[in-house]
């Protein structure tokens, strides 16, 4: 099948076209600034890059230019939209209303409506990404896979706050969890790469960006992570702060005189590894100026560090042990010198990296040596192509 992915964000939208037969992509881009007058799309087919220099007031022109491009006789990849099977939509949260993707109706769409209190900034766009498809692609099939629906296995140990039980009945204030469809493919492909059930392996899987979770898997199923409540939550990110002592932030407040939205502000976007080091979210540049000695910026990336390795750690007690370490998206695939010092804070548990594999480019695959207690791998993420899977198996399944 070809399945048109969509990623729909407040002011942008991210596309990929995907044939599930060979999971190969075959055209993709990011359509940016949607609603202001300088808002663009880049186009990407065969290595290729085109960029359009057009206005889109609101998601439906957006939409309507990508799928312009997709049928396009000189940068399209089909002759027309009856060529597209399905859309899959990441929707980041389905609350504990959702355990799995599902084929979208009037039902499905009150619910991510429901959930909007709980994601403010990506539920109304992703139902906007929606209702835009099912009128520029009438009849075919819509399928939501939420960000939230891998950890719903999570026992109420781990999803519970330690808070009155009326905010859990009353507001639904309990853990979600984020990133889960990059945690079920990694999780997945790993256990293809050895060969075994996933279901035989303990696993943490550690997803390093900009936004970050580490997730602890069990029999296949998600028994805890980091994000909570919200994506601000678990360890420090790019410019999220992790985990807090909750009176810092009243301490703030008060002394600053900042309104809850301004201190929600600080903690998602001022916060982090740009917020100690004062350089900036992108970890390169914060690396880059830690070489060059800015205390500040080596500080930060040493705390992070510290996080990830202290939060792997933690999971040991909640799986009882780990057979697999795996690392992934941008920092975690990419960014050799932070594996490397994560891992040597794991040593304790018996972890050993083989540094000439870890120096790799584009790995995927084992990156320890033989007599480590705990296998660490390399597994680049593909949150498209599961996205894409999911919607073939609800479309064929429905």
């Amino acid at each position: 099948m070809k399945i048109l992915v969509l990623n729909s964000g407040s002011s942008s939208v991210k596309y990929q076209l995907i044939d599930t037969e060979s999971e190969k992509t075959l055209a993709k881009g990011y359509y940016e600034r949607i609603g202001q007058k300088d808002s663009f799309l880049t186009h990407k087919v065969n290595g290729e890059k085109f960029k359009y220099e057009v206005p889109a007031p609101t998601h439906e022109e957006a939409l309507d230019l990508v799928i312009e491009k997709l049928t396009d006789k000189e940068v399209g990849v089909i002759e027309s939209v009856d060529e597209i099977d399905a859309i899959g939509h990441r929707i980041v949260h389905g609350g504990d209303k959702f355990v799995k993707s599902c084929l979208v109706n009037d039902e499905v769409l009150k619910q991510i409506e429901d959930c909007i209190p709980l994601a403010p900034l990506h539920n109304p766009a992703g139902l906007a990404g929606i209702k835009v498809c099912q009128k520029l692609l009438p009849g075919k099939p819509n399928v939501a896979t939420f960000d939230t629906a891998f950890h719903q296995t999570m026992d109420e140990v781990q999803y519970l706050y330690p808070i009155p039980y009326e905010y859990y009945e009353k507001y639904g204030i309990r853990k979600y969890g984020f990133h889960g469809a990059s945690h079920d493919y990694v999780s997945n492909r790993v256990a293809e790469l050895k060969k075994v059930p996933r279901e035989s392996l303990k696993i943490v899987n550690c997803h390093l960006g900009q936004g970050a979770s580490i997730c602890a898997i069990k029999d296949g199923k998600s028994v805890d992570t980091t994000m909570g409540f919200t994506p601000v939550a678990g360890f420090s990110m790019g410019s999220r702060s992790g985990d807090l002592d909750p009176s810092v932030v009243t301490y703030i407040m008060k002394k600053e005189n900042i309104t809850p939205d301004e201190m929600d502000n600080i903690l998602n976007k001022k916060s982090g590894i740009y917020g100690v080091s004062g350089v900036s979210v992108d970890f390169r540049d914060v690396e880059q100026a830690a070489a060059e000695g800015n205390h500040r910026a080596d500080l930060a990336i040493k705390i992070f560090v510290y996080q990830v390795a202290q939060t792997v750690a933690k999971y040991a007690v909640t799986l009882g042990g780990i057979d697999v370490i795996t690392f992934t998206a941008g920092v975690g695939e990419r960014g050799k010198e932070d594996r490397l010092a994560i891992c040597k804070e794991l040593e304790v548990l018996g972890v050993k990296i083989d540094e000439t594999l870890n120096d790799s480019k584009d790995i995927e695959g084992k990156i320890s040596t033989e007599d480590s207690k705990i296998e660490v791998w390399v597994v680049p993420t593909n949150e498209e192509l599961h996205i894409a899977q999911d919607t073939e198996n609800v479309v064929k399944n429905s």
